[in-house]
């Protein structure tokens, strides 16, 4: 019964982690459209940090703590498919890092980057998504 628990606990901050992953990049397209000092971008920087903090570094701890338990529990670490879904896990804590670092730049005023390429840094989470779901039901190898 602890194992089902602990699968619920590792969706729901699953669930948490993307949906922040997903909305921290069109922040940022907003973000970039808007005066540096400006109010609108003051309003951007606090629901930016704070989605960074609150929600999206939490529901990461989270889904690797009681990922890891899970594939612990479970002999995930012997089969084909989980050590290609870890590196794809390792990828998207890695698109993560580099959003958090975005949010500190803004935070300074000191973003270089275009719409256009967080419109594609958008995307990144996207794909790796896709590619774990994809490995955690089908198991191909």
């Amino acid at each position: 019964m602890v194992y089902q628990w602990m699968k619920v606990v590792h969706i729901l901050a699953v669930i948490s982690w993307m949906a922040g992953l997903l909305y921290l990049p069109r922040l940022f397209i907003y973000h970039v459209g808007v005066e540096a000092g400006s109010e609108a971008s003051m309003t951007f920087k606090v629901m930016e940090r704070r989605l960074l903090k609150a929600i999206m570094t939490p529901a990461m701890i989270v889904t690797w703590v009681a990922g890891l338990w899970l594939a612990v529990s479970s002999g995930a670490f012997h089969e084909g498919w989980f050590h290609a879904k870890l590196a794809l896990v390792i990828a998207l804590s890695a698109s993560h890092g580099l959003m958090a670092r975005h949010v500190k730049r803004f935070a300074r005023d000191a973003n270089v980057h275009s719409g256009r390429y967080f419109r594609i840094l958008n995307e990144v989470p996207t794909v790796l998504m896709i590619g774990i779901v994809i490995l955690v039901v089908v198991k191909p190898f």
